[in-house]
């Protein structure tokens, strides 16, 4: 697959790790219903793509936060890559979410065996790629060809031939182009894939990965893989497929009922022990793991005996119980009948305790966002199934979260939850978007007139430059007030009230009826007033209403509606 820009060798060292995590991201985050729709193998449940996502999300969140614990000073590369194998192990989810942690902690293995070591050459890559095939082909019971597995092997093979004088990016290139061959040749592998016309999912999603890493060594841009040969020899674009019934998947016997998955500590003779019980349940098994903790995934029709066999071998914890076509069966509270669910209700992410209790008093389950922590997929969906509606219209308020808020639409659905996704930037837009909500109207009509009101609702923000920075507004020094106009940049200043006043004339100059403020814990209340002074002076026939942000909201958020 073509790749954008000239390569610049680089080896791979921590700051090279987290880029890798950030770029795995943001492809499986616009890739995942792609995959989802192609996933027909283990199971038709129409998933991997978004457990993929989920246990990648997982593994940036473990290295961003080793990242955050040392600064100012750098992990190694041994902390970063051993963070992201954590994070991957801890956050798994399904089959090809399990497989790909395993994938990763084989290369950590390598990568990680020199706690002092800056960064890794091309041929320690290319072991760490090798180490990781062959520990993902052991953890799983049962390998079959033509899935994820065989991606890896591709890629391990290429990556090898590669030669001793590579570095990592010529590396990465080779093991890429390699996996993006075999995932081609998955349909001839698997019959099922064969006659639904798709390449395997899992390895779609390896191959997403893989591309993110060349990005990463490289600083080249990866266009976004096809998933199958066209007649051409190029790649054509595969439609997402029709539904295949589990009975076509496997042929010789029905599938299990269940999914099964759970953290386990234990020592490796009970785990060995335990792989011997689960491969007698069911399929699908996937053991992956080691230093007494591991994550197993399995497919059975006796749950129950899945989950016991996990309490004989050591501690099972965050299990997970999935009745395929059923959604989620969450063992916790299964004894008690469920509460009657609302009819519709509003998730939203929220900077600041302040804005929290409005979001509240309005009627909205809020996911608080701290600074330089922004709320996991699984967080959300958590505060989906706390609002305990049929309907649920979910408000992410960041643009950085709108891979994150798709995911976890995508779990809540599987859940049963109706979810519409208002893709809000700024928690002024949210506040709009909540000032229009109807919850007596049909949902398609609410989700729109919220949609239209947040969308009208032009927003800024004021913040403290870190450091001395190139913007689209010119040269920033530490200390500078910025003034950000739709995630831009637009004003550089040294008053927070000069600043703020230049940013609403810039706003408002397009036109306005009301201008939202909200201040942050450390801005004075005079600000509010001087701001609503200079829109009622200066600006006629705009409104202007205040809000506090409280603690850990940003200095001034505006909207302009």
């Amino acid at each position: 697959m073509p790749l954008g820009g000239e390569q610049v060798p680089q080896n791979l060292d921590a700051v090279a790790v987290r880029a890798w995590c950030g770029l795995a991201l943001d492809a499986l985050g616009g890739a995942r219903e792609e995959i989802d729709a192609i996933n027909v193998y283990p199971v038709a449940d129409g998933d991997t793509g978004t457990n993929l996502y989920l246990t990648v999300e997982s593994a940036s969140q473990a290295v961003d936060a080793v990242f955050t614990g040392l600064e100012p000073a750098r992990p190694s590369l041994a902390e970063a890559v051993r963070a992201m194998a954590h994070g991957a192990l801890i956050g798994a989810r399904g089959n090809s979410g399990t497989i790909l942690s395993q994938l990763l902690r084989g290369m950590a293995q390598v990568l990680g065996a020199d706690r002092d070591t800056a960064h890794a050459d091309g041929p320690a890559l290319a072991l760490a790629l090798r180490r990781a095939a062959e520990s993902a082909y052991q953890a799983v019971a049962r390998p079959v060809e033509g899935t994820v597995l065989t991606v890896a092997a591709a890629a391990a093979d290429a990556a090898c031939d590669a030669g001793d004088d590579s570095d990592c990016g010529a590396v990465a290139r080779a093991a890429y182009d390699s996996a993006c061959r075999a995932l081609d040749a998955t349909p001839e592998q698997l019959a099922v894939l064969g006659r639904a016309g798709v390449v395997d999912a899992g390895g779609r999603g390896l191959v997403a990965v893989l591309g993110a890493l060349v990005g990463a060594l490289s600083g080249q841009t990866v266009l976004s893989p096809y998933v199958k040969t066209g007649a051409s020899g190029g790649h054509a674009r595969v439609e997402p497929a029709e539904p295949v019934e589990c009975q076509d998947i496997q042929a010789d016997a029905p599938a299990p009922a269940f999914e099964v998955i759970y953290l386990l500590e234990a020592d490796d003779t009970a785990v060995a022990r335990l792989r011997t019980r689960l491969d007698g349940l069911g399929d699908s098994l996937v053991v992956v793991g080691g230093d007494g903790l591991w994550n197993v995934h399995v497919h059975v029709d006796d749950a129950g005996a899945a989950v016991e066999a996990g309490v004989e071998a050591g501690r099972p914890h965050r299990i997970r119980i999935t009745h395929f076509g059923a959604g989620d069966a969450h063992t916790a509270g299964a004894a008690q009948p469920p509460r009657e669910r609302a009819q519709r209700a509003i998730v939203a992410v929220v900077p600041g305790e302040g804005l929290a209790g409005l979001y509240a008093e309005a009627g909205a389950t809020t996911v608080p966002a701290r600074p330089g922590e922004p709320p996991a997929s699984g967080e959300l969906v958590e505060a989906v199934r706390r609002a305990h509606a049929r309907e649920v219209v979910l408000l992410p308020n960041d643009a950085e979260l709108r891979h994150t808020a798709a995911a976890a639409a995508e779990q809540a659905r599987t859940e049963g939850v109706r979810v519409a996704l208002i893709p809000t930037r700024s928690a002024v837009q949210g506040i709009a978007a909540l000032a229009v909500h109807e919850p007596d109207r049909r949902f398609d009509e609410d989700v729109v007139a919220m949609t239209s009101a947040a969308g009208a609702t032009r927003y800024a923000e004021l913040a403290v430059a870190e450091r001395q920075s190139w913007t689209m507004a010119g040269i920033c020094q530490a200390g500078d007030v910025l003034g950000l106009i739709d995630g831009d940049v637009a004003v550089i200043g040294d008053d927070t009230t000069r600043t703020a006043r230049s940013v609403l004339d810039r706003m408002l100059a397009a036109g306005g009826e009301m201008v939202t403020l909200v201040l942050g814990e450390d801005v004075p209340d005079s600000l509010g007033d001087e701001l609503e002074k200079h829109v009622r002076e200066v600006h006629l026939a705009v409104d202007t209403v205040v809000y506090r942000g409280g603690r850990q909201s940003a200095l001034l958020l505006i909207g302009v509606e």
